[in-house]
């Protein structure tokens, strides 16, 4: 033994001298499994802060980029069910360290496509190392002089973009079943082995940190768009593209080989911790415990309750508990229905469940989606999209979840009440979010796809390209002198290209479509916007503050859980409510969205004869249908919580004067009278 010893209790009370190894010390696990979780979340929480970058660069579909993004939760809830019955029969830290490389390899998996696919190619004005092509009106060239968004589709073309596909499902399938044991798993091994004290301390700062993950995967997504998509692969000069121009693509896989190594070194130390560790205290803490700490703190009435029929019902608690534990996996899966069953039909568990997985499914559509809304709303960037996600919408409801939390603790609310704060959380969410629906940006103009002032206008718009043979697929958006959109300068007329030192574009000239006193006009490379950046601040603070409200409601909806339901369900019913959510809200949740934004589409990319990315939207039906759906699902949440209320307080009316009645002989005499009335009238 060396001089840095101390000594730990065992669970027999003995107390032996051992070496401060930190694989025995429960801290140090909290520590690694913080910074697990962190990397967990910063892997899938990724791709939505660059979903619609990943759209543009290889063509999807709104739709399908749901899917790919709600594809994790397929594997993760097929799983999730064994989790409680294995629980400490296996070696655990091992189990979450298997779990952690198969995130990462998800996570390696994710950036694959980036390696076996070319590089980005997109129309351009100046001839380069890509092409010799140009996308500028040239009368006399046919128009099948070879325009790279007009290449034909070949076999391999079309083979390549199934195996991108196939390669992104493979890896969100992992990621979903490699998340399967870090958490439960990490949360019941820190509650065997830390103490009674302690052990809310700890589980506090992992439920800090899965709040806080996604806005880190946001503020990283910030980050590696900036860089251009092949970095690694064109040098910096050749690239004629600017971060603002709607053909940018950013280093999107970047972010993927960032927290995937994350994921992987945090994996490693979990090889090395014991099955069983020495407790922090004697008596150390277990879940019972922090159920029996928590239900002391925050049960509603205030009253003190009998101390002998708590610690009955508590061992009457920890034996059925036990007594599930010991079932085999057969009987366990006989077992699962029916607390399934049981629980289903409690209306308060039902009705709650059913109100999360309205606020689950709103937080979906929010999580995959919002950056392309914003981006195209209010034209901005991928970048400053993410980071308004990451650095103001997140920590809202990281605000929403702490401020209910101290409420509940503060006041120490009954069931009654606590469905009161939900209720008045949503109502309030509800009239903040509703001026959202309103407060947007009109569709831009876009000559021959959304503007045309007359008959007159089109007929001329037909005329001017006429003669310039252009490309149907060409897309190159320029910015007429006229305020108007063009989707390629070929399509504007424009015959001259002008370029500075450094090869970027400056304007196009003598652009025979954009008329100027009676001159060919000119233009400027890029799309001309939205032109309502005055309502983006408005915006952003309405939607923070709607969001704020919404997860007021978070945890007095669990406690509403887990302090309606039989005691002995307790594990069970957080297993079922999980389950639920997945299935019913993060699974259909992205797609539901990414469909309902699909058909706000006016303009879509065509490749290999199919509809590959939207590139241009009626911006008022998206915002319609998009923030749309979330107000339904708040409504809907809304309504739940209400009839939760009105059951709750009908019970606690019943209860009073159930107990008012027995405390009163008199009043229990004229009861049973009135009970008995009609048969003495007979």
């Amino acid at each position: 033994m060396t001089s840095t010893a101390t000594k730990s209790s065992y669970p027999d009370g003995s107390r032996k001298t051992l070496c401060r190894n930190p694989f025995l010390s429960i801290k140090f696990f909290v520590f690694c499994h913080g910074l697990l979780q962190l990397s967990q979340l910063l892997v899938s929480g990724y791709l939505k802060s660059s979903i619609s970058t990943i759209e543009r660069r290889y063509g999807l579909s709104s739709q399908t980029s749901g899917l790919l993004a709600s594809f994790n939760e397929v594997g993760n809830t097929l799983l999730i069910v064994f989790i409680s019955y294995f629980g400490s029969r296996v070696h655990r830290p091992r189990f979450i360290g298997c779990g952690a490389i198969l995130v990462s390899l998800a996570g390696f998996l994710m950036s694959l496509p980036h390696f076996i696919t070319g590089p980005y190619e997109y129309d351009q004005s100046v001839a380069s190392m890509f092409s010799n092509t140009t996308d500028l009106c040239q009368p006399g060239v046919p128009g099948s002089r070879g325009n790279l968004s007009d290449a034909g589709c070949t076999p391999y073309a079309a083979r390549e973009n199934h195996e991108v596909l196939l390669v992104m499902f493979i890896a969100q399938a992992l990621l979903g079943i490699g998340g399967v044991p870090i958490q439960p798993f990490g949360i019941s091994y820190i509650d065997d082995f830390a103490s009674e004290r302690n052990s809310p301390l700890y589980l506090g700062i992992l439920f800090s940190v899965t709040v806080i993950g996604p806005g880190v995967a946001f503020m990283l997504g910030s980050a590696m768009l900036r860089f251009y998509v092949d970095i690694d692969k064109v040098a910096g000069d050749d690239v004629q593209l600017t971060n603002k121009d709607p053909r940018w693509v950013g280093a999107w896989w970047l972010g993927f080989l960032v927290a995937a190594s994350l994921v992987a070194i945090s994996a490693v130390p979990y090889f090395f911790f014991p099955r069983e560790m020495p407790k922090e205290r004697r008596h150390h803490a277990t879940v019972w415990n922090v159920i029996e700490v928590a239900g002391t703190r925050l049960v509603a009435s205030g009253k003190e309750s009998d101390s002998k029929k708590s610690k009955g019902m508590l061992s009457q608690l920890r034996s059925r508990s036990e007594h599930v534990q010991n079932l085999s996996l057969t009987k366990f899966i006989k077992h699962f229905p029916v607390v399934l069953l049981r629980n289903l039909r409690h209306p308060v568990f039902l009705l709650v469940v059913l109100a999360q997985v309205n606020l689950s499914a709103m937080v979906a559509g929010l999580a995959t989606f919002m950056g392309k809304f914003l981006e195209r709303q209010f034209s901005l960037t991928a970048s400053l999209a993410n980071m308004i996600i990451g650095a103001v919408n997140i920590p809202g409801a990281m605000v929403g979840i702490v401020v209910g939390g101290a409420i509940l603790k503060r006041f120490q609310m009954s069931l009654r009440q606590c469905s009161a704060m939900c209720v008045l959380g949503m109502f309030l969410c509800l009239l903040v979010a509703f001026p959202l629906l309103f407060l947007g940006c009109p569709t831009q103009k876009v000559a021959g796809v959304t503007y045309s002032e007359s008959s007159e206008f089109e007929h001329y718009a037909l005329e001017c390209n006429l003669q310039c043979n252009c490309p149907e697929k060409a897309y190159n958006p320029i910015c007429g002198s006229n305020n108007i959109e063009y989707i390629s300068p070929c399509s504007a007329g424009c015959r001259v290209v002008n370029i500075d030192a450094d090869n970027s574009v400056l304007n196009y000239t003598h652009c025979s479509c954009i008329s100027e006193n009676g001159f060919a006009g000119f233009a400027k490379p890029g799309t001309c916007g939205t032109g309502c950046s005055h309502l983006f601040l408005p915006f952003v603070v309405l939607s923070c503050l709607a969001g704020i409200l919404a997860s007021v409601s978070h945890t007095p909806s669990f406690m509403l859980i887990l302090r309606s339901i039989q005691p002995e369900d307790k594990s069970f019913a957080v297993g079922i409510q999980f389950m639920l959510l997945r299935v019913l809200a993060w699974m259909p949740g992205p797609v539901l969205y990414g469909s309902a934004i699909d058909t706000t589409c006016i303009l879509w990319e065509k490749k290999c004869d199919r509809k590959a990315a939207c590139r241009y939207y009626n911006n008022n039906l998206f915002r319609q249908r998009y923030l749309g759906l979330q107000f339904f699902f708040e409504v809907g949440a809304f309504l739940c919580f209400v009839m939760v209320y009105v059951i709750l307080r009908r019970q606690e009316r019943e209860a009073s004067d159930t107990a008012e009645t027995k405390a009163d002989p008199e009043k229990e005499k004229l009861a049973v009278n009135s009970i008995k009335c009609p048969e003495s009238k007979v």
